[in-house]
């Protein structure tokens, strides 16, 4: 009989590690659910990017990337991005944490299966044109999420938007896709139920 990985055990444990721990949220929100977000918002930033402005990369890639992109987080839980770029030794040290935590995740496959995981586990391996498709992906979907907290007026949340908006504003002239994505997409995400069938 084949010997136990316990990856999928700590994949499936994935909605127990709860985002924004330190601050009070209106809606409470996991990793798991996250990374399902982002994969979507990746995948549909490569189909702009594609389809309008000449991509050439694959959008069921950048999905399943997404999907990967916090596995770090079942050894680590989720690191406050203040607290995690506090400084520069403390970010480089958390990186290393985060490498190791990967690396150990992807060990704990049968070994015959590891070479097709590795590139979307380990993040330091994932092609620079990926990574930043996924980040641009994990800043829409937490601008999301904070639009999504003010609107229930949660004032914890005023100083994310405002940071989440500069990075935006950023991304917007390196990256078209993200500037379609926020006018086609994102205003219709904090609208009301009867106003999204009514639309």
């Amino acid at each position: 009989m084949e010997k136990q990985s316990t990856f999928m055990a700590w994949i499936t444990r994935m909605p127990l590690l709860e985002r924004w721990a330190l601050m009070h949220c209106f809606q409470s929100e996991n990793v798991s659910e996250h990374c399902h977000q982002v994969a979507v918002i990746a995948h549909m930033l490569v189909v702009i990017k594609n389809k309008r402005f000449g991509g050439s990369l694959n959008p069921e890639r950048a999905a399943t990337l997404a999907l990967y992109h916090e596995v770090s987080e079942t050894k680590l839980q989720d690191m406050n991005t203040n607290t995690k770029y506090h400084s520069p030794e403390f970010t480089k040290a958390f990186k290393k944490l985060e490498d190791l935590a990967e690396k150990e995740c992807l060990a704990s496959l049968p070994e015959d299966l590891r070479d097709e995981l590795r590139p979307l586990i380990v993040q330091s391996e994932v092609p620079p044109e990926y990574k930043e498709i996924v980040k641009a992906a994990d800043i829409l979907q937490a601008y999301i999420k904070t639009l999504n907290e003010l609107r229930f007026n949660n004032d914890e949340f005023q100083h994310v938007e405002k940071n989440l908006s500069a990075k935006l504003q950023e991304l917007k002239h390196s990256m078209p896709e993200v500037k379609c994505f926020l006018e086609i997409f994102v205003e219709s995400c904090t609208l009301t139920l009867d106003k999204i069938i009514n639309i």
